[in-house]
């Protein structure tokens, strides 16, 4: 049906309600649902992560780390049609940090290392709440790293980074917009994570 223009909400409320999905169900197979114009789009702007040491990376910091606690925490993550990984956590506006948080930041700090990668600079969504502990937080773990470290509160940053390129996010929105991106969330689960929940819709 996505192949056919339809859209994707009535897509899954009508495919939901035949099938008698639970709301959680719904939300991993929207997550994970593409076009194949979608998905073939997205693959092609994907750059090889030989190519992370030749210039900055602009990670979108929530999507990122989020994803890396689930994976931690042993929670489910999605593995979809484009690739990516992605989680059922939802922000929703809150955020806290947790146990895993610091491990996540010291997984992305290593891959950053061993991929030799001179800057990165995180935003962050300043209306969800701790963001600027966030902010604190990476800033204190970044030390170890020896790669250069911004971090930015913004107001939307979908709306920034949709048109940017070198994007590390799992958000469809801005793979679908953004001029290029790596897949960094996947190495560090595959290389780190040995344990990770993966459920593969692929």
């Amino acid at each position: 049906m996505l192949d056919r223009g339809y859209k994707i909400k009535p897509i899954i409320e009508l495919t939901g309600n035949h099938h008698q999905l639970s709301a959680r169900t719904r939300t991993a197979v929207q997550r994970t649902t593409s076009s194949s114009a979608d998905c073939e789009k997205r693959k092609s702007k994907m750059l090889s992560l030989k190519y992370a040491k030749e210039g900055c990376l602009f990670i979108d910091g929530f999507n990122l780390i989020i994803n890396l606690e689930v994976a931690l925490s042993g929670s489910p993550l999605l593995l979809g049609q484009d690739g990516v990984l992605r989680d059922l956590a939802g922000l929703r506006g809150t955020y806290k940090l947790i146990d895993k948080t610091d491990i996540a930041l010291e997984l992305i700090g290593k891959t950053l290392k061993e991929l030799s990668v001179p800057m990165v600079k995180f935003y962050l969504d300043s209306p969800v709440s701790n963001s600027g502990r966030l902010k604190s937080r990476i800033f204190e773990c970044s030390e170890l790293w020896g790669v250069a470290v911004e971090v930015e509160l913004i107001p939307n940053v979908d709306g920034v980074l949709s048109h940017m390129e070198r994007i590390v996010t799992g958000d469809s929105i801005i793979l679908d917009e953004c001029k290029s991106w790596f897949n960094l969330s996947k190495k560090i689960v595959d290389d780190y994570i040995k344990d990770a929940w993966i459920i593969d819709l692929h």
